[in-house]
């Protein structure tokens, strides 16, 4: 659970005007503009900053030429410190509607009432499942090619995944790194147009019906062994990052059969974040908004807090 030091508060007493489902760039934004509009807001969230935390460096959020994840999560927690708005550590588990008030279940077994709720629960980043990848994530362990690959200029570097993202981070990754390998377990899967791209690059190589068996590394990453699935053969790769693009799940478990969902289990949402219930709005990576980028989701969750303030205004 990432934590940043700073004096939170986690009372949330009595009916909210706004209640807002994670803590990343599209929740923190959505609590600024809500707060600013004097709602009464609530954050609960089981994390402080969800991905952006563990994202190893940023060189594309504007204003900042780098910055690392967990320094832009600190400037958006303490931005939203500035409004008296609790932070609740749980994870919503259930949402029920009654009349005009809807109740978030936590894990927890807390209850919190609301006249509005925001969703901004984002997406979580499938997991290799091999020794060491946990403990090596944002040492050169990646799940976001457009945000860390820009760092491993001149190194060499493995991507896992078979995918366009996959295909397509092996094209950006290879203008700069030394040299890309493509580790999948199953052959491509990407549009033509991508295979045909980064066959023209010569710095790109191919393992194709591969297991990846485990990341070398103590401080950092060192290479990735992977085995050959038809001979059982192995082989070291010596790479210094691995980036993981195998796909992604959106956290959206807790609103299955309540909210309408598109086949990628998002959420589906309008041009102002609305839901297909009233009241209840969602941003970010948790929905079916193209584009998962960190300004993209603050953006939306601006979006969301300016319409829940729309519709309590209406309600009023």
């Amino acid at each position: 659970m990432m934590m940043l030091g700073l004096d939170i508060p986690s009372e949330i007493e009595g009916t909210v005007d706004v209640a807002i489902i994670g803590s990343g760039p599209a929740g923190m934004t959505a609590a600024v503009y809500a707060a600013r509009k004097k709602l009464k807001t609530a954050i609960i969230t089981k994390d402080i900053g969800g991905q952006v935390a563990w994202t190893l460096g940023i060189e594309n959020y504007p204003g900042y030429q780098y910055i690392t994840g967990r320094e832009l999560t600190s400037k958006f927690q303490e931005q939203v410190q500035q409004f008296p708005v609790p932070i609740l550590l749980d994870e919503a588990k259930e949402i029920k509607r009654n009349a005009d008030i809807f109740t978030i279940i936590t894990t927890g077994e807390r209850s919190i009432e609301a006249r509005t709720i925001i969703i901004a629960t984002g997406k979580r980043s499938r997991e290799l499942g091999v020794p060491n990848e946990k403990s090596l994530v944002g040492h050169g362990v990646s799940y976001c090619s457009t945000c860390d690959g820009p760092l491993f200029g001149g190194k060499d570097v493995v991507i896992c995944g078979g995918s366009n993202s996959a295909v397509s981070a092996a094209i950006d990754i290879s203008g700069t790194a030394s040299k890309v390998f493509v580790v999948s377990r199953s052959p491509w899967r990407a549009d033509a147009i991508l295979i045909e791209k980064v066959g023209q690059k010569t710095n790109v190589e191919k393992r194709v019906g591969y297991d990846a068996l485990e990341i070398i590394g103590d401080k950092v990453v060192r290479g990735l062994r992977i085995r050959d699935k038809k001979t059982g053969k192995e082989e070291l790769l010596d790479v210094q990052g691995v980036f993981v693009e195998i796909g992604l799940d959106p956290n959206t478990e807790f609103v299955k059969g309540f909210l309408k969902l598109n086949e990628n289990n998002e959420i589906i949402v309008d041009c102002m974040c609305k839901t297909d219930i009233p009241g209840i709005y969602a941003a970010g990576d948790v929905t079916m908004v193209h584009e998962k980028q960190i300004v993209v989701a603050a953006g939306e969750g601006a979006k969301a807090a300016l319409s829940a303030y729309e519709y309590l205004l209406r309600k009023k």
